[in-house]
């Protein structure tokens, strides 16, 4: 080798090693239910990469333009991004370092401190890009873990080593967990280079055929975890159970005893409530749980979920014991709901709902899209012969088949929710055989948008500042609410996602998260400080505020006219389940009100109350234990110490913990049962 050939070699590996690379383009693409919708191109010159990205998917989609600025090390020192979040929201953010000192401005807070060399910032509206470059930083790190701004640490563990393509295009990958950003871990694959190949949805360009087997990968790793958690986490009793100390909520009355209960459980039923028996032992061979005076209540609801195996251990850390699952991918939920009845996953009882979307180019990917009314029935008919319990029409669905797709639903004894489709209105749905509707939002932009307007576009949220002018003692508003009391017809309110999104300001902690935002890790703190509309005036301001103000009346107006409220959520965290029992009392509706909508309410809607919804003997025991008195102060729920579905016990502070979450309240003293005298 000649000294020129070496020295070209050396300075080659030298600028690999360092983490730059030559001059290279990066292409990617997002998939979503098997379909395009985004892309991502990187164009590396040296230590200088410029990002585009973009997704739209479901009417809506995340915009980024960066540009990277690496050190020798191939750390960031200058990071802008600019472009708009999921909804539209402007975006720009700012990182630097120089000189020792590192600043950064984004949508979520700004600030700067001294840093003698470059540190690792944790973007806010960044692209799936990210991914790859903290993987890199955490691949040259003792213990692969590393300090990050503005707080907290990343930690990276290898998963499995896999290969992707066939023949010599086969690439070979390794998976790679990274934990500290968000409330869940990412799983990202990069390729012997050290470059990222896929995470999430996001794939090299060329491998689009290779996402069925990385889903079943993704599927493989999140089952070992959820697993690995089921064995961790839950707590069977061999015998009975006796949980003393405690004070027992009636939703029939919505009121708690008035004294002191003790509750007994043998395997997955109630065997009685009775006078509290605390003083003395319990017989031989029973465990005694300790309520300490804290509050026991039937299990919470969610009826608006997208089930997933971390949602779970969420919902239960929140009291959730049965959620509805309004959309999912049909062969995942299916495995999910086997594991749960067999005990090998943690998790509520999910009644199952068929997502069912109509071709456009705003559908979401999710279930199935139907392309033709022939189509639609086709997958009504396999929801119901896998056992889903209600169909669930989205917002591109033809408005002309709703009412075909309803009667075939219901001829096979299925229900019919969902959005209201693009065009349509309540009225509408309600008569083509709609059991209930899908967000609040949904209801109240048939009074409030001109028929023409689209709703498959963010105008479903957009347009909700509008609502401040809304008079509800209007003929267009009293005459849908007459036909839902005519036909029987709930809310599936999520009246906490509509305050999350339209009272969203940049650098702002809303009330609802307030309470749990310090005990998360660093990259969901920053991006529930985020905003989700575009707020350029005061007056925009105002118009949001208002419009929220009036969903309130809304939730009160209803329900005092009787129209059953479903407690949902579209979220899977389960502090969000907890946030819309709070909405629902900020509305005036009374904290024993709201109990009762989210656990006796709720199984009457699903016809199981015979066998859920109050504590009595010989009801399945899906209960919780809180700390305090919830009927008194509704965020007393925030203090879930105990959540028992079917007999098997979880204490959230051993979730919380295993979420890397810090708890927000202990479990009960549990006395084990006393053997058998010789």
């Amino acid at each position: 080798m000649s000294l020129r050939t070496a020295a070209a070699a050396g300075a080659l590996l030298a600028l690999v090693l360092s983490g730059s690379a030559l001059a290279e383009v990066h292409r990617y693409v997002v998939i979503a239910n098997g379909e395009k919708v985004g892309h991502l191109t990187a164009d590396v010159q040296g230590r200088t990469t410029s990002v585009d990205y973009a997704v739209v998917n479901n009417g809506r989609g995340p915009k980024a333009r960066e540009r990277i600025e690496a050190d020798a090390n191939g750390l960031p020192v200058t990071w802008t991004i600019e472009g708009e979040s999921l909804f539209g929201s402007p975006v720009a953010e700012r990182f630097t370092w120089k000189a020792g000192q590192a600043e950064w401005v984004s949508q979520a807070d700004k600030g700067q401190v001294a840093a003698p060399k470059p540190l690792l910032y944790i973007g806010n509206d960044v692209s799936p890009w990210m991914l790859g470059v903290y993987v890199k930083a955490l691949l040259r790190a003792p213990d692969r873990t590393l300090p990050v701004l503005p707080g907290g640490r990343l930690k990276l563990t290898e998963v499995r080593k896999v290969t992707l393509g066939q023949g010599k295009a086969a690439v070979p990958v390794t998976v790679y967990e990274l934990a500290g950003i968000d409330l869940n871990p990412d799983y990202v694959l990069v390729d012997g280079k050290g470059e990222l190949f896929a995470a999430g949805g996001l794939i090299r360009e060329g491998y689009e055929a290779e996402v069925p087997k990385l889903d079943v990968i993704r599927r493989e790793i999140a089952q070992v975890r959820a697993e690995e958690a089921q064995k961790k986490l839950a707590h069977r009793f061999a015998g009975p159970v006796r949980i003393r100390n405690v004070r027992v909520f009636d939703p029939v009355s919505m009121t708690l005893s008035g004294e002191l209960k003790t509750v007994g459980v043998f395997g997955d039923r109630i065997t009685g409530v009775w006078a509290n028996d605390a003083a003395g032992p319990a017989p031989v061979g029973e465990t005694v749980i300790d309520g300490q005076g804290g509050t026991l209540l039937p299990g919470l609801h969610d009826m608006h979920s997208h089930t997933s195996l971390s949602s779970n251990l969420f919902n239960l850390a929140a009291g959730v014991t049965a959620t509805r699952d309004q959309g999912n991918d049909n062969e995942e939920l299916l495995a999910m709901l086997e594991g749960l009845r067999v005990g090998r996953l943690a998790g509520p009882r999910i009644v199952r709902n068929g997502f069912l979307e109509g071709r456009s180019p705003y559908s979401a990917r999710n279930g199935f899209v139907a392309d033709t009314l022939e189509d639609a029935l086709r997958d009504v008919r396999w929801y119901a012969a896998h056992g889903y319990w209600q169909v669930k029409i989205y917002n591109s669905f033809n408005p002309d088949w709703v009412a075909p797709v309803a009667a075939e639903a219901k001829r096979l004894g299925m229900g019919v929710t969902g959005h209201v489709p693009a065009f349509s209105s309540p009225d509408r749905v309600i008569r083509d055989g709609y059991d209930d509707i899908a967000h609040i939002n949904q209801l109240m932009l048939g009074w409030i948008l001109d028929p023409k307007e689209d709703t498959r576009t963010p105008l479903r949220l957009t347009g909700m500042a509008r609502g401040k002018d809304l008079d509800l003692k209007s003929e267009r508003v009293q005459a849908t609410v007459r036909l839902m009391k005519e036909k029987r017809i709930a809310l599936d309110t999520t009246a906490m996602i509509l305050e999350r999104l339209m009272l969203s300001r940049s650098g702002q902690v809303q009330a609802g998260d307030a309470p749990y935002l310090d005990h998360v890790p660093i990259g969901y703190q920053r991006y529930r400080k985020r905003s989700f509309v575009t707020i350029r005036t005061p007056q925009d301001d105002a118009d949001y505020q208002g419009g929220f103000r009036k969903v309130l009346e809304v939730l009160k107006m209803l329900d005092d006219n009787g129209v059953q409220l479903l407690p949902g959520t579209d979220d899977g965290t389960g502090f969000s389940n907890l946030r819309e029992m709070e909405v629902y009392v900020a509305a005036g509706i009374s904290p024993g009100r709201a109990l009762y909508l989210s656990t006796l309410g709720a199984e009457r809607y699903f016809k199981r109350d015979h066998e859920l919804g109050t504590i009595e003997r010989g009801k399945l025991a899906d209960f919780i234990l809180v700390d305090g008195d919830p009927v008194a102060n509704i965020s007393a729920l925030r203090k879930t110490r105990m959540t028992m579905v079917g007999g098997v016990a979880y204490y959230p502070a051993e979730i919380y913990e295993h979420l890397a979450i810090k708890p927000f309240a202990p479990p009960p003293p549990v006395i084990p049962p006393r053997p058998e005298a010789p």
